[in-house]
């Protein structure tokens, strides 16, 4: 646990509820980060195989790679190191709903905590939004890269829910499991650079790229 989690406030604990509540409108039930395209070709079928996806890209793919951008943005002592930060993180988009997925879910954040926290937030991408918007607020780093990973996770597992489907039990145990991972590998990110960029969850990138042409879909990537 880090020293700035500690000294978090209940404000501050409250600000980052409410802005990875499923109520803050960025739109994050509309994706399944490929996730549609697995459950339909047959690769997750069930509890065990949902809780095998979502911690591979978690730990190895999006997720990981999302909190170090978070950080990141966070640390960006100048415009131009946040630009090299945003820059870094829509190249890394494995495709284009991926990109897609980051950039509108990042204008929305920036135009609703913009609005309501009178900071300056605009043509962002969302984990780096999220860690500038942070910064701002001196907001804890490590608290919000935690959150962030939870309310990423929790909307993966939500998709599952509906569509694999599992029972609401067996998702809210799948979320409660995985929340520490959610915190070991915020407390990694946050510790590290843009050279620890990288992913391994090789399929998770194939899955966003098939989505792209499925015939019948409910979320947008």
């Amino acid at each position: 646990m880090g020293m700035d989690e500690l000294m978090a406030t209940h404000t501050d604990i409250l600000t980052l509820t409410q802005w990875f509540s499923p109520a803050f409108p960025v739109g994050a039930f509309a994706y399944s980060h490929g996730l549609e395209w697995a459950i339909d070709a047959g690769d997750v079928v069930d509890a065990q195989t949902t809780r095998a996806w979502v911690q591979s890209v978690l730990n190895s793919g999006a997720g990981r790679n999302d909190a170090i951008l978070l950080a990141q943005a966070y640390l960006a002592n100048s415009d131009e190191d946040l630009q090299e930060v945003e820059a870094t993180c829509r190249a890394l988009a494995s495709s284009k709903e991926r990109l897609m997925e980051s950039r509108l879910q990042g204008d929305a954040f920036c135009a609703t905590t913009s609005a309501i926290w009178a900071n300056a937030l605009t043509g962002l991408s969302y984990p780096v939004a999220v860690g500038h918007a942070a910064h701002l607020e001196a907001l804890p780093l490590d608290l919000t890269a935690q959150m962030y990973l939870q309310s990423f996770m929790s909307n993966l597992i939500s998709a599952a829910m509906r569509l694999v489907p599992l029972g609401q039990v067996e998702g809210q145990t799948l979320i409660r499991e995985l929340t520490p991972l959610c915190a070991s590998v915020a407390a990694k990110a946050t510790t590290g650079s843009l050279d620890d960029l990288g992913s391994s969850a090789f399929m998770s990138d194939i899955a966003a790229m098939k989505h792209e042409t499925q015939y019948s879909r409910i979320f947008r990537t």
